[in-house]
């Protein structure tokens, strides 16, 4: 199995204006490394993957027909999400969980089984997406990326009441469209930087977005809501036309390197 979904890369008519990610897309654990030890009620919690968020993220991607680059693999494995130097690369405890052939996975113990993982799993991820930036970039286009992500309704007995959420760091134009966007829209709960920050290190929209000067934001849906096809068909819907309005801001063709909040750190 590949561990990289990507649709329309080569596509000379897709719309290279636009590219959708979805970095925890998959809980596929090769055959061999059996389950990781786990069984398999735990491979279908969302310690494995974001549940709904690869069926919202092709819809966005069919609806404004540009590229999709979406994980094969479970963050399990190794998440894409996380730069090389983060300790949570490789995750042994999740949400509980012991994760146990991910005991020895790390460049202290068990480098050449944690090279492994960068080299069948991340990095193939990785490329996919600078292949799509760099064929929008070929194109003459400013690619405007959108990262999908899903979160839990509670977290530690607590609800949360975010029923979506944009992540950013210091590019906000993305954001500042997001936020304008639910004013109109007063019956959804939507956060800011909420559950989680966007400010994480060397992640993956760090690696593509920031660094490449490219607007961008990453979209966590709380799962209740994606959980069939309606959500799914609803909130791709409200994406499809953030983007399209992204599309017609001056700014968001632009190449601007904002930094981010991190590189102090």
């Amino acid at each position: 199995m590949s561990p990289v979904l990507a649709s329309r890369l080569g596509d000379e008519a897709c719309n290279r204006r636009f590219l959708i990610i979805c970095d925890h897309a998959s809980n596929y654990i090769p055959p061999e490394l059996n389950g990781l030890g786990l069984p398999k009620e735990e491979l279908a919690r969302h310690i494995a993957y974001d549940i709904g968020a690869l069926q919202v993220a092709q819809r966005i991607a069919d609806g404004l027909n540009c590229p999709l680059v979406a994980s094969q693999f479970s963050r399990l494995l190794i998440d894409p999400n996380r730069g090389l130097d983060d300790p949570t690369l490789v995750m042994k405890l999740s949400d509980g969980a012991i994760i146990p052939a991910n005991r020895n996975i790390d460049p202290f113990q068990d480098k050449a089984a944690w090279q492994a993982r960068i080299n069948d799993f991340y990095a193939p991820y990785n490329q996919a997406i600078e292949t799509a930036v760099d064929a929008a970039s070929a194109a003459g286009q400013v690619p405007i990326i959108l990262s999908v992500h899903s979160f839990t309704p509670s977290w530690r007995g607590q609800a949360r009441p975010w029923q979506a959420a944009i992540l950013w760091d210091r590019d906000d134009r993305l954001r500042n469209l997001m936020l304008d966007y639910m004013t109109h829209h007063s019956d959804i709960c939507f956060g800011d930087n909420a559950p989680y920050s966007g400010r994480l290190k060397n992640d993956c929209l760090y690696r593509h977005g920031t660094t490449n000067g490219l607007p961008h934001g990453l979209i966590e849906l709380r799962q209740d809501e994606i959980e069939d096809e309606a959500g799914q068909a609803l909130w791709a819907g409200h994406m499809i036309e953030i983007m399209r309005l992204a599309e017609q801001i001056e700014e968001m063709a632009e190449i601007r390197h904002f930094g981010s909040l991190t590189d102090a750190r």
